[in-house]
């Protein structure tokens, strides 16, 4: 686990997948592992990242640290997370800027957050607290959805900028997510996509949704749309070479399939930066593989 390089294109961990992977390694550059799903002493999925951490970078995700919540932090969460992390070395941890519970009531969902200084001096507080814990940077993904806040005050582009620059963290840029909050809410994507400072992204989501007709649902169990490889196209040429991942978490296809939707992304990142793939804030990221 010497050499170091840059990702550029990969796939989610999935259980549906952990056969195959500890037959061949996948046609992609690097996996990201939803943190929670190997917080455990054995067992076979932490044989799979084993076997894939190898030879294959890896990234964790997580659903749960409810870092907009108003909950005290979990302490046996982020020393699980940090354990974790000191075993496998992952190239960055990530999780969602929303509240997932109150009361240590989990909802299991993603809940949006209202825009205010208010509570972005709130979540930056947590995110220092984070990442003193973890010794290294947070990364934040920004959620799809449904719903907003009368007394917000700023919009979500300029609130996940500010919290960046405050806290000293890094975003997870979901493009997918940005299209269906734009669709839904009828702001601007490409908006948001030039409000996002360009040296703190460190990561892309790629995913489908689905059309309920009077929404978008951001249900990550499909093929990405032509809009949203668009909306891609255009993030790449704003904000440089930035870590793709491919995210299909219902309905999970054959890892072909995945590997084919990592090939398309493959093909715009080639189509904008050309062969070398050279330039932009990739070019930053380096993995110990």
């Amino acid at each position: 686990m010497q050499t170091s390089g840059n990702l550029e294109i990969g796939i989610g961990l999935r259980s549906a997948h952990f056969g195959e992977l500890l037959e061949r390694p996948a046609r992609v550059g690097w996996f990201e592992a939803v943190s929670e799903n190997f917080m455990m002493d054995g067992g076979r999925p932490l044989h799979v990242l084993e076997h894939v951490r190898r030879d294959t970078p890896v990234v964790f995700h997580g659903v749960s640290m409810s870092i907009g919540g108003t909950d005290p932090l979990d302490d046996g969460h982020l020393s699980a997370l940090a354990d974790l992390a000191s075993r496998f070395e992952p190239a960055w941890i990530s999780d969602h800027l929303c509240w997932t519970g109150a009361r240590r009531h989990n909802l299991h969902d993603l809940l949006p957050l209202p825009w205010t200084e208010e509570v972005l001096e709130h979540v930056a507080e947590r995110v220092a607290r984070v990442q003193d814990r973890l010794a290294r940077h947070l990364v934040l993904e920004n959620v799809s959805s449904y719903l907003t806040y009368e007394h917000s005050t700023l919009g979500e582009a300029e609130f996940l900028a500010a919290l960046a620059h405050r806290a000293d963290c890094h975003i997870l840029l979901d493009v997918n997510n940005v299209y269906v909050s734009a669709y839904n809410h009828g702001f601007d994507a490409r908006a948001y996509i030039d409000a996002m400072p360009r040296d703190r992204v460190v990561q892309i989501h790629l995913a489908g949704h689905t059309d309920m007709g009077t929404h978008l649902l951001d249900t990550h169990d499909t093929f990405v749309c032509p809009d949203v490889w668009d909306l891609y196209r255009y993030t790449l040429d704003r904000l440089g070479r930035v870590p793709t991942l491919i995210e299909w978490d219902g309905n999970v296809p054959p890892l072909t399939t995945l590997e084919e939707e990592a090939d398309r992304a493959r093909t715009i990142w080639k189509n904008v930066f050309g062969e070398s793939g050279a330039g932009g804030i990739g070019d930053d990221h380096t993995f110990a593989a």
